[in-house]
């Protein structure tokens, strides 16, 4: 089942569509070369000799005759922070289908998955400062808070906010004391100028021993490609607010090369400091994100 951006109607229950995609991918997952994958939502643990006897399912062992303990929605496998840009940029492009609502839909199948797995999750928002911070848990009310708060983003459009993804990516992994799993949703889009401030940011998280996932959430066709029609365009920065007047042809081979060297050496930095770097085009199913987690997870120990 492939779900994409064009099914999506409206954002009336977040954790619905979560469920619905994350469904709807399971399914197909048994159907792809992923199939071998664990993708089951365990409600027990093997008991392990030596532990305390309280927690043991002793319903399950006249069953089974294996000893599990019971597992409490505190404990958890994995602790994840989703982090996702909320600058002004991610509202592009204008319409239904922009890279905010890719981010959001994404994140929220994500944390789906996470919360049935009985791993821990929490979320981070940002643009040119931290806006959202929120504790890391596995609780069903917690997820709920967290679909709450990613319906309110989408619909939370601001023009002229600037992003600062290396200040903040600094900021965050000062305050991500235990060892976890750390996904973006970013285009990533600073001043190329400042490219090693993000390079120094993104090694800081590997440097404090957590499993980074980032997610290059763009429109690819008109963002990295350059692909619009040949006749004057009046393009507004919709962080800055700066306007310009031009043909797209008169600058395509120039932006674009730019643009392909810059990401050239995000991926190649992400590379080398052993980070996933997953190119995530809005136009893409979300089947792409979803799997490329699952892999990171199943990597995991």
């Amino acid at each position: 089942m492939k779900i994409n951006l064009s099914n999506i109607i409206a954002f009336e229950n977040m954790e619905l569509l979560a469920r619905q995609m994350v469904e709807g991918f399971i399914t197909g997952l048994h159907k792809s070369p992923y199939h071998g994958f664990s993708v089951e939502f365990a409600e027990h643990r093997l008991y392990n000799p030596g532990e305390s006897t309280r927690h043991i399912d002793w319903k399950v062992y006249a069953k089974t005759d294996r000893l599990y303990n019971k597992r409490y929605e505190e404990e958890t496998n994995l602790r994840c922070h989703i982090l996702i840009d909320n600058s002004s940029s991610m509202y592009y492009p204008k319409g239904e289908n922009h890279k905010i609502k890719f981010s959001v839909l994404t994140a929220s199948a994500l944390i789906y998955l996470l919360q049935k797995q009985r791993d821990a999750v929490g979320l981070y928002t940002f643009s040119e400062d931290i806006e959202i911070q929120t504790p890391v848990k596995s609780t069903s009310s917690h997820s709920r808070k967290l679909f709450s708060l990613l319906e309110n983003l989408v619909d939370e459009s601001q023009l002229n906010k600037k992003t600062n993804v290396s200040y903040v990516l600094h900021q965050i992994a000062d305050k991500i004391h235990k060892r976890s799993l750390v996904i973006i949703f970013s285009d990533m889009f600073q001043n190329q100028e400042q490219s090693s401030e993000i390079f120094a940011a993104l090694q800081h998280l590997k440097h404090n021993k957590h499993e980074v996932l980032l997610f290059h959430v763009t429109d690819q066709d008109t963002e990295l490609h350059f692909e619009f029609e040949d006749r004057p365009y009046e393009f507004i920065d919709m962080e800055s607010g700066e306007r310009i007047k031009l043909k797209p042809p008169e600058i395509r081979h120039y932006y674009t090369h730019q643009m392909a060297e810059y990401y050239h050496q995000l991926k190649l930095k992400c590379g080398q400091f052993k980070i996933d770097f997953i190119e995530a085009d809005i136009k893409d199913p979300f089947d792409k994100v979803l799997s490329a987690y699952l892999i990171k997870r199943n990597k995991m120990p």
